[in-house]
């Protein structure tokens, strides 16, 4: 397990292939959860420190997508594609996500997961839990070896900046 700042809490299960990433934020649901589902909103906080989201498709439904590139300081890139499976506004969130191309097509050898996002509101504050799965041992190693615990954990930590200042 893996602490930020000492808010975000993330585990990883090689026996179930699941990662488990649980935080609170000072911040009421509604807002956590835009920031999650509009674009304008994702693009200002999602990836690591010093890196930039874009946006190139974004169609919130089930089997919609979302498209995007991060950009890092030194021009590295990494594209990925998130298809909507479920959405329960503002509770929970379904998405398959997979490494893509820059025309948005899947890398093949690359991790596919599919991410729950639950989003609970107690006395003005949201616990957010994602549980993140995979089909196959390779897929949860890989991930794992590319530092997805410090990755969330920091990407967490921007999610939390800015919730907590829109608030």
């Amino acid at each position: 397990m893996a602490d930020y700042k000492g808010k975000t809490r993330v585990t990883a299960n090689p026996l179930t292939r699941e990662i488990i990433a649980e935080r609170t934020f000072a911040a009421p649901r509604e807002l956590v959860w835009k920031a999650w589902t509009e674009p304008e909103r994702l693009a200002q906080w999602w990836g690591p420190r010093n890196w930039k989201m874009t946006i190139k498709e974004f169609d919130l439904r089930p089997g919609g997508t979302l498209f995007y590139v991060i950009q890092g300081p030194e021009g590295m890139e990494s594209w990925a594609r998130s298809v909507y499976q479920e959405i329960i506004p503002p509770e929970k969130l379904v998405y398959q996500d997979s490494f893509a191309d820059k025309d948005g097509n899947t890398l093949p050898g690359m991790p596919r997961m599919t991410i729950t996002n639950e989003f609970i509101e107690k006395n003005g504050q949201t616990t957010l839990v994602s549980r993140t799965t995979f089909d196959t041992d390779k897929d949860f190693n890989t991930i794992i070896a590319m530092g997805v615990e410090a990755g969330l954990g920091e990407t967490w930590d921007r999610l939390g900046e800015f919730v907590e200042t829109a608030a």
